[in-house]
């Protein structure tokens, strides 16, 4: 196939969801459970196919496509154009991976939904792929309402619970508010440049000074974004919606969603102001916001006994860690970031996957009611394990491999915390899902009382009549997400194809020049260090060793000698100062919403002051 041929795939990626989508909204109702579930993850793997093939073609330039044939002249064009290189086709792969085994899985999680879910996972699909592909700000802004719009309606899904219609709320009103701010910094933009292209934006703002209304555009356009990516003080949505949507949900939202977030943020930069912002600017600011963020949502994390918000912090936490691989601003940084967010996509999808069974067979997601309840299975314990232990950072799993690549950015760039930072968070969120893992399924540690057992309960009602036994349906699914997180570590050479895509990524003037004059695409390192090393492998393991330690900890905290436990209380005032921030209450969570963009705006425009 050729590259032109392959342009013909980018609409596609986005068309065929959305025509099912229309399809099983008109007559969903009216088909056979089968039929719907078929036609729906037909649909999804068929993307995924598309996506595959296109990622296959592109390698190593970029696809091309102005729609209605509004070519650039003299590098003008009001056109709108898809885009697709390594790093947007591989996300559009990523996309329609995990779509199809979020569906495949919910053929036996769902009692009835007739074909509602279908539709919604299906417009969710369209939007996440359309933000990927898209070079073009506004368009890029419309597809993430899409998107958007679907996975609030996917959250608060389950109507009857009232739990589950206020996550969804949360999570609809801050990031609507989130979008708000993008569309504003959009605007102005559009009225400084009179562009809305990506390329014609870089080419318009290339080597200028970044004045207050550049920088603003900037940072009003990102926002949106990082809100999206969960990103300190943007994360408060993310637990509450975690928390009360269907599982397979929460596979899209941990696995790609927030990610994209930060995709969608380090495009704009690397296109558009690429050659504008300074770049110690910009890594100081998100330096600064992803060590924040890790630590933060570490912390979080350990200290829940639901299952699915211990998860939920877990991937704020994470987010952090790939906050700080972009703000490397180099093809290292950012190809460990890639590798991260495959590995992480893997593991975590596979964990919430079995909570969801958890659910199904024991009727709730309390870490502590559920002691000992899951004993004597067979497959589950050790999938679990596996992914934990790939949360962990433990070598040769997709999350080592990008771990140790951005620890070595950190070094390269002097920043001599990094590798201390990496180690511990992902010890503590490891050691946080170990903990449960042992209580759930081993029943170690003391058996809690009732009274203790009944002060948090995951009393989320099943979506489906009580499990007996785990159907194919859900167990491939999870197979398939383990053994992925472990692919992306030990694929030969996988690591240097992630490396030239994210040479890509950062190659914002060849970005620019392909997409408005044809040009060829810049070359490529030929061996760029994208391998394992002896110190990310040793701190790799260290990181396991560690996060088993804080795993015995959360288990037998009331055995700690006396002097540790006076330590230990002596943090529980912050605790609880954290715990009481996290409130639930919409109108504390867009407070904290301004006040990340007065943060952002401030570190972002220092110089100009």
């Amino acid at each position: 196939m050729t590259t032109q041929a392959a342009g013909h795939l980018l609409p596609v990626l986005v068309a065929a969801p959305i025509l099912v989508a229309c399809l099983l909204v008109a007559v969903g109702p009216r088909l056979p459970r089968l039929a719907v579930d078929v036609l729906a993850t037909g649909t999804a793997l068929g993307v995924t196919g598309a996506a595959a093939l296109l990622l296959v073609v592109t390698d190593p330039g970029r696809t091309v496509t102005w729609f209605g044939g509004w070519t650039p002249v003299h590098r003008v064009s009001v056109g709108i154009p898809f885009v697709a290189d390594s790093v947007s086709a591989g996300i559009a792969l990523l996309v329609g991976g995990l779509m199809s085994c979020a569906l495949l899985y919910s053929w036996r999680y769902f009692a009835s939904v007739e074909g509602h879910f279908h539709a919604l996972m299906l417009f969710f699909l369209a939007g996440m792929e359309g933000f990927a592909l898209s070079g073009d700000v506004f368009d890029m802004f419309v597809f993430f309402e899409v998107m958007g719009a679907a996975a609030y309606a996917l959250t608060g899904f389950k109507v009857e619970d009232e739990s589950a219609v206020e996550g969804g709320l949360n999570f609809g009103i801050v990031n609507s508010l989130g979008a708000y701010f993008s569309l504003t910094g959009i605007g102005i933009l559009y009225a400084r440049v009179g562009q809305l292209g990506l390329p014609q934006l870089g080419d318009a703002l290339a080597h200028k000074p970044p004045d207050a209304l550049v920088v603003a555009a900037f940072v009003l356009i990102v926002t949106g974004f990082l809100v999206k990516s969960a990103m300190v003080p943007f994360h408060f949505w993310l637990a509450d919606a975690h928390a009360v949507a269907p599982a397979p949900v929460c596979v899209l939202f941990s696995g790609v969603m927030v990610e994209l977030g930060l995709y969608g943020t380090a495009r704009v930069f690397w296109v558009a102001f690429g050659e504008t912002i300074p770049l110690d600017d910009i890594r100081r600011t998100f330096l600064i916001l992803g060590a924040t963020t890790a630590v933060l949502g570490a912390v979080m994390c350990f200290t829940q006994r639901h299952l699915k918000r211990l998860l939920a912090y877990s991937t704020i936490s994470h987010v952090g860690l790939f906050i700080i691989g972009f703000a490397c601003l180099d093809p290292d940084g950012t190809a460990g970031a890639a590798l991260y967010v495959l590995g992480h996509a893997g593991v975590k999808g596979a964990l919430f996957l079995i909570v969801g069974v958890l659910l199904d067979r024991y009727g709730t997601v309390d870490e502590q009611d559920l002691y000992g309840r899951a004993k004597g299975q067979r497959l589950m314990p050790w999938l679990f394990f596996a992914s934990a232990l790939g949360l962990a950072g433990l070598p040769p799993f997709g999350t080592a491999l990008g771990k140790s690549l951005i620890e070595d950015a950190t070094l390269v760039h002097g920043f001599d915390w990094g590798p201390a930072l990496f180690v511990l968070v992902s010890a503590v969120t490891a050691g946080a899902v170990l903990r449960a893992g042992l209580r759930i399924y081993f029943g170690l540690g003391p058996e809690p009382q009732q009274e203790d057992a009944d002060k948090t309960r995951g009393d989320e009602e099943p979506d489906t009549p009580r499990l007996t036994r785990v159907p194919l349906t859900m167990i491939v699914p999870i197979v398939v997400l383990v053994l992925g997180g472990l692919a992306a570590g030990v694929v030969p050479h996988g690591g240097q194809a992630v490396a030239h895509a994210a040479e890509r990524l950062i190659d914002g003037k060849g970005y620019i020049d392909q997409a408005l004059t044809n040009a060829p695409p810049t070359p490529l390192h030929p061996e760029p260090k994208a391998d394992w090393t002896t110190l990310g492998v040793l701190l790799g393991v260290v990181s396991t060793l560690l996060a088993f330690g804080f795993a015995a900890l959360g288990l037998w905290a009331q055995k700690l000698p006396q002097p540790l436990q006076v330590v230990s209380a002596a943090f529980r005032p912050l605790m609880r100062v954290l715990h009481h921030i996290h409130s639930g209450h919409v109108g504390d969570y867009v407070a904290w919403l301004f006040v990340g963009v007065a943060v952002l705006a401030g570190l972002v425009g220092i110089p100009l002051r």
